[in-house]
């Protein structure tokens, strides 16, 4: 497979910053003034230009893709369907990860038993597989969760557009990273939420515990965190308190 783009921006430490359905500059909004500090290190999922385009969304490729961007032992950041195949590539190496933040994941099987969680997960998978054609409540309940900007009209041709790109993905249910591996290895983690779904800040919750991560949530931006008012500054408190993570080493079997 031909190489996936990523884009530098900044001088200082590394922060691998990887995307979920939305755009890296949708995504990652606000966190610009931390270049002034960190070289922040703007990962394009394929069919993200300028990376090259795929037939489908898929997060076992996205951890192949990433695999590579670990070799200078970057501190990630995550974001949404970006989250599973960054845990999928941190769990096989993670003595390459100085640190996870993991922001509002759909790891929906954490809560198995939580019925809100288990209707977004019903729905998010109709998206993935159905496109367009998902029933139209659901599709506008899903398009709200995850951020999109749209009212009771019609959508703007930017949502159909991420849908179409979106229609087809790998559905999340399938995703079972390896946390107990993270977990092993002591990789520092904190998971973000923005307090505007339950469902999500019980998902953030369950993996937050998990992974024995620190918890944070900040309202005020939706799915999209990072441009809530106080995470840059909880992100970057974070960053500067982990340093140099090494893993712990594992008993001999």
């Amino acid at each position: 497979m031909s190489e996936i783009a990523v884009v530098r921006e900044g001088s200082g430490p590394e922060v691998l910053l990887v995307h979920g359905g939305a755009s890296p500059r949708t995504t990652w909004a606000g966190l610009d003034p931390l270049a002034d500090r960190w070289t922040l290190t703007f990962v394009h999922r394929r069919g993200y230009p300028p990376s090259p385009p795929t037939e489908r969304q898929d997060f076992e490729v996205d951890a192949v893709d990433l695999a590579p961007l670990l070799a200078g032992r970057p501190h990630v950041v995550a974001h949404s369907y970006g989250v599973l195949g960054t845990l999928i590539a941190a769990a096989a190496a993670p003595g390459r990860v100085r640190s996870l933040t993991l922001i509002e994941p759909p790891l929906n099987y954490l809560a198995p038993d939580d019925p809100e969680v288990a209707r977004l997960e019903r729905i998010g998978d109709a998206v993935l597989t159905q496109g367009m054609d998902t029933d139209p409540a659901d599709l506008r309940e899903f398009l709200r969760v995850a951020g999109a900007p749209i009212g009771d009209g019609p959508l703007p041709e930017a949502v159909l557009a991420g849908v179409q790109r979106a229609h087809g993905a790998r559905p999340t249910s399938e995703a079972r990273p390896r946390l107990d591996a993270i977990r092993a290895a002591g990789v520092p983690v904190l998971v973000a939420s923005g307090d505007h779904t339950p469902a999500l800040e019980r998902i953030c919750d369950a993996l937050a515990e998990a992974l024995d991560g620190e918890r944070s949530v900040h309202p005020g931006a939706g799915h999209f965190v990072a441009a809530a008012p106080g995470f840059i500054d909880r992100l970057e408190t974070f960053l500067r308190l982990n340093p140099g993570h090494r893993p712990q080493p594992q008993p001999v079997r």
